[in-house]
């Protein structure tokens, strides 16, 4: 391990030469490329040279006690030993857990796609505040959301809703949200005071870059047709939705919500690559049987994840047993402590495979 965090702290100084080298500064792929690498680094090489440094004064320390014979100066000498060997301990585990296998997507911004599922309208109207709490997670976070296609409903729901996130580390958090969510609670369409059980389920996509899925314009069908409001109703007195199907997979993006047909065919793509890279990375993970069966689940989209009880104000993340009572702040976005809860799990699962 020591021998890995030394070679990292020797290409971390490496790059601050090169980031400093008019050759590069005059080159933006190599200022692009060392920035992103050194930035990656970063957090490896801050902890290595704390550890480093409390590893140093713990040594000395244990010379001094060594040497030492006034009983006052051993005592003291000790204390310090035992809050350094804390530190050097707390150190380890946060070196253990920096030195994981790293997912190559946690950098990518995100695609979410969330469909109402069982229970029709209330359905419809949980996908719309599960909608909320994601753009609000994302707010707090200081990303940006966009979204890319809305089916709506009258009572403001979202039989189906696409959105964008962009922001650094946005599938690091989100990737967890995949799957199935339920909301027991008294439907506003509901007028017995009966509480019913409904569920959504919700798709998080790394955003694929052109170079890592080649779309071929030959595979392509494009539709264009008016785009339409709640209920059918016309909104565009022009051709711009765009529908683009894939024909070797079947995948099929619709996208109106821009007034350009351009624009909304660039939205398109953009979903179509995520679907597709999001295929692929399937394909390859069921080749490998157990490598995404994590103690956090599957992600897959029929498994059950989370329940969000109103009655009892209580949200359950069934992969790691965790119970909430705070669920008006989870659904206006504060997720920061359910997600930091299956971030843990998952680096005790690779600790316990790397053992």
């Amino acid at each position: 391990m020591l021998e890995r965090l030394e070679s990292i702290r020797k290409r971390y100084e490496e790059l601050n030469e090169l980031l400093s080298d008019p050759e590069v500064i005059n080159r933006a792929d190599l200022l692009r490329k060392y920035s992103k690498e050194q930035s990656d680094l970063e957090p490896k090489y801050r902890v290595y040279c704390e550890y480093k440094d409390v590893s140093a004064q713990y040594d000395d320390a244990r010379t001094m006690l060594t040497e030492e014979s006034d009983p006052d100066m051993i005592d003291m000498v000790k204390a310090e030993l035992e809050e350094l060997s804390e530190r050097k301990q707390v150190l380890e585990e946060k070196i253990q857990q920096l030195l994981l296998p790293k997912d190559p997507n946690d950098d990518k911004n995100v695609i979410v796609e969330i469909r109402g599922a069982a229970g029709g309208e209330e359905a419809a109207l949980f996908a719309a505040d599960l909608y909320r709490m994601y753009s609000r997670y994302g707010e707090r976070q200081g990303w940006k959301t966009q979204i890319l296609e809305a089916n709506t409903t009258g009572l403001g729901g979202f039989k189906e809703v696409v959105f964008s996130v962009q922001g650094q580390g946005a599938y690091s958090r989100l990737k967890y949200e995949s799957g199935a969510h339920r909301v027991q609670r008294v439907p506003t369409t509901e007028s017995g005071g009966r509480i019913h059980t409904s569920t959504a389920t919700v798709a998080v996509l790394p955003e694929a870059e052109e170079v890592e899925v080649e779309v071929n314009e030959k595979d392509l069908r494009i539709d264009t047709f008016y785009s339409s409001g709640p209920g059918g109703q016309s909104v565009n007195t022009t051709q711009s939705a765009v529908r683009i199907t894939h024909l070797p997979t079947g995948i099929v993006v619709s996208c109106q919500d821009e007034k350009s047909q351009i624009k909304n065919r660039e939205q398109a793509m953009r979903v179509l690559r995520a679907r597709l890279l999001d295929q692929k990375q399937r394909e390859e993970q069921a080749k490998m049987d157990d490598a995404r069966k994590l103690q956090v689940g599957t992600g897959d989209r029929s498994e059950r994840i989370r329940t969000y009880n109103f009655p009892q104000s209580r949200v359950t993340d069934h992969r790691i047993g965790l119970t909430l009572h705070k669920l008006d702040q989870v659904m206006d976005g504060e997720l920061d402590e359910l997600i930091d809860a299956l971030v843990l799990e998952e680096q005790a699962e690779h600790l316990q495979k790397a053992e």
